[in-house]
């Protein structure tokens, strides 16, 4: 064979020896995650995972994919990428609870110009955290090294889930959804990974640097502040179909407030002919809401429109099992409220706001 030219694949600006680098560093963490279902070690070319040694009767799968949207570009501009991976894994397997799902498995996708083996571990290992505390495996992934198309320094995430429910528990039950039952909010733990475009548009109005002190919070700097992972609902969520379902009605539906807020993802957990009717003033947006709020004199109905305003995760449930899901909830680790109730309506599935939010 010739080697006239003498180029190689590093000369084209991909490293082979950085990729396996990667591979070796993250395999504990990948090997960390393993669950019934699901023992193989990385680097096969698919992720294997036996459905059948998980118990399930009649499983339906559920399959999620995301990513971290904008979010990333501050992460990328303060280097703190530990929280990232959190955020994806929530982003999917949120997704996937909300239908009553449990959580199996989990692909990543960690796209770059040049890797950078210490960042992207970071990263991976973020991501395995996650999986791990959601009860699901990381069994595989992909790490594409792009030159000329991503700019030095950037990267892009996405996340693949896949969980299973049996057939009967599939949710929402909007059949049996009626005026009166209770909704609860499950509260977040800030912006989540939503909305950053227009967080990035309000800093960038402020004159504030990611390094400043952060307005909303104590002894943390603005770039840090806003990168706290989105919350994890898996536990919490199952937690509560199983006691709510020992009594009489149980969880309906469940809805993952994302980009569009409670007014848009709410009534996609309802049927037409129901609204929801929330109580503004059941609960206190964390402190980050108000600054953005004020800081761009963005009015309360497009803040509810565009963020999740401090609710992350709500809950449609009988009101005889209201107490057991916030109970449930609050023993997982969560703050639950009583948000407000289903109410009837004339058409397709609305919110209605009552009060004001405390911004």
């Amino acid at each position: 064979m010739s080697d006239k030219n003498g180029l190689t694949y590093k000369d084209a600006g991909v490293d082979i020896d950085a990729g396996e680098a990667l591979v070796a560093r993250i395999a504990p963490a990948a090997r960390s995650t393993r669950r019934t279902g699901a023992d193989a070690d990385l680097g096969g070319f698919g992720g294997l995972f036996d459905l059948a040694a998980t118990g399930f009767k009649d499983p339906v799968l559920v399959a999620a994919t995301d990513g971290v949207g904008t979010k990333l570009k501050i992460a990328i501009d303060t280097g703190l990428f530990d929280g990232l991976g959190q955020d994806l894994v929530a982003m999917c397997v949120n997704d996937l609870v909300v239908q009553g799902a449990e959580p199996l498995f989990f692909l990543d996708y960690y796209a770059t110009g040049k890797l950078e083996v210490d960042g992207a571990a970071r990263v991976v290992e973020s991501i395995a955290r996650a999986c791990k505390e959601s009860g699901c495996a990381l069994i595989g992934g992909e790490t594409a090294e792009m030159p000329g198309l991503y700019r030095k320094g950037d990267f892009d995430l996405a996340g693949f889930a896949v969980g299973a429910v049996e057939r009967g528990a599939i949710l929402p039950k909007t059949a049996e959804m009626q005026p009166g039952d209770v909704l609860i909010g499950v509260v977040s733990s800030g912006v989540h990974s939503n909305g950053f475009s227009l967080v990035r548009k309000v800093v960038e109005a402020s004159g504030l640097g990611w390094d400043a002190d952060a307005p909303f919070a104590a002894r943390k700097k603005l770039g840090e502040a806003l990168l706290v992972p989105t919350r994890l609902y898996v536990k919490g969520a199952l937690e509560a179909i199983r006691a709510a379902n020992a009594k009489e009605g149980g969880v309906k539906g469940y809805a993952h407030i994302t980009g569009g807020g409670i007014t848009e993802n709410l009534p996609r957990a309802l049927p037409d002919g129901l609204d929801a009717e929330v109580n503004l003033e059941s609960w206190t947006p964390a402190p980050v809401f108000g600054w953005l709020a004020q800081s761009a004199g963005i009015a309360p109905a497009e803040m509810l429109r565009t963020f999740n305003c401090g609710i992350g995760l709500v809950a449609v449930v009988a009101e005889k099992s209201a107490g057991h899901v916030i109970d449930a909830f609050q023993n997982s680790g969560d703050k639950a409220v009583r948000l407000g109730k289903l109410v009837p309506g004339s058409g397709e599935a609305k919110v209605v706001y009552r009060g004001t939010l405390k911004l």
